[in-house]
């Protein structure tokens, strides 16, 4: 025990991304303690045709192999093209996850190229979004599906990027046929 290096085992442990932290204790005279605190997958990342999970803060975690079945929300950008997108999207996804906007949905897409024209894929709906304010923009949001489901309105797309307002897009009867 007097010759392990409580702080070479710590760092050696930090180089998996699953592992936030590590705390070593040393408990003579036999006991070696260690707590760690694990990462969690936050959501997953479409870059260029591979999806990646992430953690809240956008670091990769792992690649998903194979035909994988997204779980959680996706972000499709580029954090290397596209920093400012990608970090409107994480704050975008942590909100829509604090407002429960998440839960019950198949399939759930922030597409984050540019910050101004930021748009959420919602099973069938379309979600203009843009940058910023999305405490407000995602209770307008909340109200008006409320609404549409009542007067039982097909949506094509939802625009929440004009200060008070949206902008509502219902589906046509043509649009429907085909």
């Amino acid at each position: 025990l007097l010759t392990v290096s409580g702080r070479e085992i710590s760092r050696q442990m930090m180089r998996s991304p699953w592992i936030r932290s590590v705390s070593v204790r040393k408990e003579f005279p036999g006991t070696l303690a260690i707590t760690i605190q694990e990462t969690e997958p936050f959501a997953l990342l479409d870059m260029n045709a591979r999806l990646i999970l992430i953690d809240e803060g956008g670091k990769f975690l792992e690649e998903l192999k194979g035909d994988a079945v997204p779980f959680l929300p996706i972000i499709v950008s580029d954090p290397y093209k596209e920093k400012e997108g990608f970090s409107e999207a994480l704050q975008l996804v942590r909100r829509l996850n604090d407002k429960g906007l998440t839960a019950g949905m198949d399939h759930i897409e922030v597409i984050a190229h540019k910050p101004n024209e930021i748009y959420i894929s919602m099973d069938e709906a379309i979600i203009k979004v843009g940058a910023g304010g999305y405490d407000e923009k995602l209770e307008r949001l909340m109200h008006l599906q409320e609404d549409l489901r009542g007067r039982n309105i097909p949506v094509d797309y939802i625009d929440l990027r004009f200060g008070d307002k949206a902008i509502v897009k219902p589906i046509t009867a043509k649009r429907n046929k085909e």
